[in-house]
């Protein structure tokens, strides 16, 4: 007797959430290859592609409703070696030679911290973070745009705006603070809870064509000034942190 159509049987369709993010983690894995070979802006580029792959993947599973516990935990697993692993080597090769056994120290801290953040993002998942408000924001600093702030001072070397090995100490403290922020209890915004206003919208335009010339002319100087912005915001979200903790 024949098997009946389908049955035992996965559509090639529910499986590209999960290819996307072993994509991703591909990336992650060759941008650790690239840094050990000195060629350190191919291996930032290669994190940054990761960051796209990781929200391509998710918004893939939600549209083709193909979301699984599998894929949750496969792309944690991706998110550690994208994210964690990737940028503690690139920026210890790049950025903390002249500081190696300190600095192999803070880049540990930086990738532990995201293996914390990611175990506690999973634990919570569908539980505490899911209730009320907390659906649109964060616990501490998400992996993607932590390793955004790990690999700052990368991007300012590339960017030319430093020289690499100038600040090894500074370096290494930069890493060990993004640590902190990853696994700290701050809410942060989620992309879920980003509106704008209709009169807004205009702004929004010409921000993206600005933001498409820079990529294409200037992509180091474009992530330079993401960082800031994205600190800008942090240092609103712990002022009104604190503002709630003393009223």
């Amino acid at each position: 007797m024949s098997e009946p159509a389908g049955r035992g049987r996965v559509s090639i369709v529910q499986l590209i959430p999960n290819m996307v993010t072993l994509a991703g983690m591909s990336l992650g894995l060759t941008s650790i290859r690239f840094a050990i070979d000195e060629r350190y802006s191919i291996a930032a580029f290669l994190i940054l592609m990761a960051v796209v792959f990781d929200g391509l993947d998710g918004l893939l599973a939600r549209r083709l409703r193909a979301s699984s516990e599998l894929g949750a935990q496969l792309d944690s697993l991706s998110d550690f070696v994208s994210f964690g692993v990737a940028p503690a080597v690139l920026v210890y090769h790049f950025l903390l030679a002249p500081l190696p056994g300190l600095g192999w120290v803070f880049a540990l801290l930086f990738a532990a911290a995201s293996a914390l953040r990611l175990a506690r993002f999973n634990a919570q998942s569908g539980k505490a973070d899911a209730d009320g408000d907390d659906r649109y924001h964060f616990t501490g600093v998400p992996a993607p745009a932590a390793a955004m702030l790990g690999l700052f001072p990368v991007f300012l070397v590339l960017a030319g705006l430093d020289e690499p090995g100038r600040w090894p100490l500074a370096v290494a403290l930069w890493l060990g603070l993004v640590a902190l922020l990853m696994v700290s209890t701050l809410k942060t915004l989620s992309p879920k809870a980003m509106r704008v206003r209709p009169g807004q919208v205009v702004f929004v335009f010409v921000l993206t064509v600005a933001v498409v010339g820079l990529t294409l002319t200037r992509p180091w100087l474009l992530m330079v000034i993401l960082d800031l912005a994205y600190l800008g915001y942090l240092g609103m979200a712990i002022s009104r942190a604190r503002g709630r903790i003393l009223g």
